[in-house]
């Protein structure tokens, strides 16, 4: 099972590449793309429980100091893990694709100084927030991979706050963008 838990550290390490490599790349054609807590100061909630699970997967994969009740595995069986391995990677091709779509447009957080044009193409033709899916399916992923009472409880955590962040974004984006983000609503589920 350690394989699976260093198998879990790279999906971790592609991950922030994708979204560090798409902001640095914003950032070259002078977009803001991080905007995270402009709006609202309570996003920082998110950045603790975040920063606890990327050490938890280090922890497992590096064997740095945990406190064994938190990173105790549920079962032992490795099967489970395989499939969160695979769901890892897709969610980090799904968040490849979903920025490729997004364009110019990916923002980290409400901007409501300079927002762009509503995308509505490519992966958001099939969810309305294909980058939070992918998020939940990544550490769904991981929680498969740790599988312990910290990747359980984060993930139920994480998915509760992306949620909250889903429907804070649909409250901007109504009178934003009007009928044709009405429109889009009608055709393209929020989820999947």
């Amino acid at each position: 099972m350690i394989i699976q838990y260093y198998i879990s550290a790279l999906a971790f390490v592609l991950f922030a590449v994708c979204i560090a490599g798409r902001t640095a790349m914003l950032r070259r054609k002078g977009v803001k793309a991080i905007v995270f807590g402009a709006t609202d100061k309570t996003d920082f909630f998110l950045v603790p429980p975040v920063l606890l699970i990327v050490y938890s997967v280090f922890a497992n994969a590096f064997a740095l100091p945990m406190w064994r009740p938190l990173s105790t595995p549920f079962w032992m069986s490795s099967a489970p893990g395989w499939i969160g391995l695979v769901l890892c990677f897709a969610a980090v091709v799904g968040i490849a694709a979903s920025l490729v779509s997004f364009g110019d447009s990916f923002r980290v957080g409400i901007d409501e100084k300079k927002p762009d044009r509503l995308v509505t193409g490519g992966m958001f033709a099939i969810s309305r927030n294909p980058i939070y899916v992918c998020f939940d399916a990544f550490f769904l992923g991981q929680f498969l991979v740790h599988r312990n009472i910290l990747t359980a409880v984060f993930i139920v955590v994480f998915a509760r706050l992306i949620h909250r962040q889903i429907l804070r974004e649909e409250e901007f984006l109504k009178p934003h963008y009007g009928a044709e983000y009405e429109a889009y609503c009608l055709r393209t589920r929020r989820y999947l």
